[in-house]
């Protein structure tokens, strides 16, 4: 049996791609802590958006982009029969996001 390592579909690619892009918008919104340490953060996500945008709004393209590497692995994987490897780890990676947002929403601290 062959092993894949390189997506085929257009989907598993999606996915891939986004699943990096992820940690680097994590990394520039952290970039910005510093300089909003003296700001502090909204209540609501659109007050912090106002509050802090740099912050905010990379953080969040995070996040999105997490979910929809998800979404773009599970369909590459069962609608394109998509069975690579990387497309399996950026579906499991984005699963840990979308997980991550649900407990944040479900337990805010």
């Amino acid at each position: 049996m062959k092993i894949n390592f390189e997506p085929k579909s257009n989907l598993g690619k999606w996915s891939i791609s986004l699943i990096i892009v992820a940690p680097i918008l994590f990394y520039i919104g952290m970039s910005f802590i510093g300089f909003y340490e003296s700001v502090s953060a909204g209540k609501t996500i659109f007050n912090d958006i106002i509050a802090r945008p740099g912050l905010a709004i990379s953080m969040l393209g995070g996040f999105f982009s997490g979910i929809f590497a998800f979404l773009c692995g599970i369909l590459g994987i069962m609608r394109k029969k998509d069975h690579s490897v990387f497309v399996f780890i950026s579906t499991v990676s984005g699963f840990f996001v979308l997980l991550w947002v649900i407990i944040e929403i479900l337990f805010p601290h």
